[in-house]
């Protein structure tokens, strides 16, 4: 419905204007000014303007009853409803002129018949400019002096955020990067070893019929490497212990040394016992030490392994939560995202945090921009983190909630005092002590959240149990947009 259709124009009488807050304090002639520049406009029940169309006139309630509301999570919420002359609202930010969006950032409707002042945007800019010079150069200072401070706090915000990421990658990366050197270096020495060990075989008294028993028990011994049971340290102990003393009954040197490597893989008496059967006792101690060789260089060549994989699992990680290479905005498991931004922030959880992850797999794809929501997950999980100190449950959740899909980040912390729950998502608000954070980093995720996704974001706590709430709309956010 056009504006011609929902009003109805009637006189303006600058005396009337006079009893409005707004306009008190304003002389006759500026108030005849309101009066030929601007009209009074009835409406009858219903809605004035819309969020997020363009912003083309500042109303001023006379008289009547509105409702203020604005858009969270696709849903209306309704900021303010009052009765009160004077209450404005439309294009109030006509004064920043094209340096800022032109559009209602709420939407404005009456409940009852309603008459207004309205003045159309770029009138209300030039009567301030004229009218009110110095209070609007205090007012554009105001405004762009807080959205320059915002935006570089917040820049810096993420350059901490990212630092303390790439610490904590290093650090990952740096350890299993470390155990592959060490374990080459060992290799290289066990290999050099076997040679010496080939060449001593190669000279002894053994007959075709023992090298080929030799052969097949190291094949043998080798395969068990692969399928060496997890033993609890109590029967790892215990193992080493059989093991040794059957070594030193053997008449073993050093089978004390020898023995841990065995029961790594999964070596026992018994088996040992089938060796001592199956070659000259002459060369038992020769053929003990050739196969501890080979389990040692089989669990060296498991231990590389293990490391380089990590490695390669780390820089996946590292990928997937950066979206290197990848379009912003894009259809994604959003399962993907949560355990990439988890393997980032590992380092962080230490020995007394459970992570427990309650994923619905059953949830479909959806398109989002990426990059952001890690940014999300990363501060919402940081922040469950410094809640616990070190002690505690984090759990990760994904579910569906009607026509949107709920991630939730639940901690065991001591919870958010009721008394300061409405402000946390305020930017610069924080509850952490001097230079442990900019209180920038909810609002960040709210914005990226709701202003940017259409989402909401909303948080439920109690003492050890508190939970931050993403709900996303499974329909094209940015079609949305």
């Amino acid at each position: 419905m056009s504006e011609s259709e929902s009003s109805a124009r009637s006189v303006c009488d600058p005396e009337e204007l006079k009893t409005l807050f707004l306009f008190e304090k304003l002389e006759p002639a500026q108030l005849e000014a309101l009066c030929e520049q601007g009209r009074v406009e009835e409406f009858g029940p219903g809605p004035v303007y819309t969020e997020g169309a363009p912003a083309t006139c500042f109303y001023v309630l006379i008289e009547g009853t509105v409702v203020l509301t604005r858009r969270s999570g696709g849903e209306e919420v309704e900021v303010e409803r009052t009765a009160q002359p004077g209450v404005y609202a439309g294009a109030w930010q006509a004064y920043l002129g094209d340096r800022v969006p032109q559009v209602y950032n709420n939407s404005l409707r009456v409940t009852v018949p309603s008459r207004f002042y309205v003045l159309d945007a770029e009138k209300l800019s030039t009567l301030m400019r004229e009218w009110f010079p110095m209070a609007l150069h205090l007012l554009e200072g105001l405004f762009f002096g807080f959205q320059n401070t915002q935006n570089a706090v917040a820049q810096r915000e993420r350059l901490l955020a990212l630092g303390s990421l790439s610490a904590g990658l290093t650090h990952e990366l740096n350890n299993p990067a470390a155990a592959a050197v060490r374990a080459t270096a060992t290799l290289r020495e066990r290999v050099a070893g076997m040679r010496h060990k080939l060449g001593m075989i190669g000279a002894g008294n053994w007959d075709r019929v023992d090298l080929e028993t030799l052969v097949r028990i190291q094949e043998d011994a080798a395969d068990r490497v692969g399928k060496a049971p997890d033993l609890s340290p109590l029967e790892t102990g215990d193992a080493e212990d059989a093991v040794g003393e059957w070594l030193e009954e053997a008449g073993i040197d050093g089978g004390w040394d020898i023995a841990p490597n065995f029961v790594a893989a999964g070596i026992d008496v018994e088996w040992l016992t089938r060796v001592k059967e199956s070659v000259p006792a002459s060369v038992l101690e020769g053929a003990v030490r050739w196969l501890n060789y080979t389990v040692e260089t089989e669990l060296l060549m498991n231990e590389i392994a293990d490391s380089t994989t990590r490695v390669s699992t780390l820089v996946g990680a590292a990928k997937q939560y950066s979206q290197m290479d990848r379009a912003p905005y894009q259809t994604v498991d959003i399962h993907e995202l949560l355990k990439s931004t988890i393997v980032m922030l590992h380092n962080k959880f230490g020995d007394g945090v459970q992570l427990v992850k309650d994923f619905d797999r059953t949830l479909p794809k959806i398109s989002v921009y990426a990059a952001e929501l890690n940014q999300v997950w990363t501060n919402l999980i940081d922040n469950a983190l410094q809640a616990m100190g070190g002690q505690g449950t984090l759990t990760v959740r994904t579910a569906r909630e009607g026509d949107r899909m709920l991630v939730e980040i639940g901690d065991t912390g001591p919870g958010v005092p009721e008394e300061i729950r409405s402000r946390i998502f305020e930017p610069f608000f924080t509850t952490k002590a001097v230079g442990e954070g900019t209180g920038l980093g909810l609002d960040i995720s709210w914005r990226i959240v709701v202003n940017r996704h259409h989402g909401d974001l909303r948080v439920v706590s109690a003492p050890g149990d508190t939970r931050f709430q993403v709900l996303l709309p499974f329909d094209d956010a940015e079609e949305a947009s």
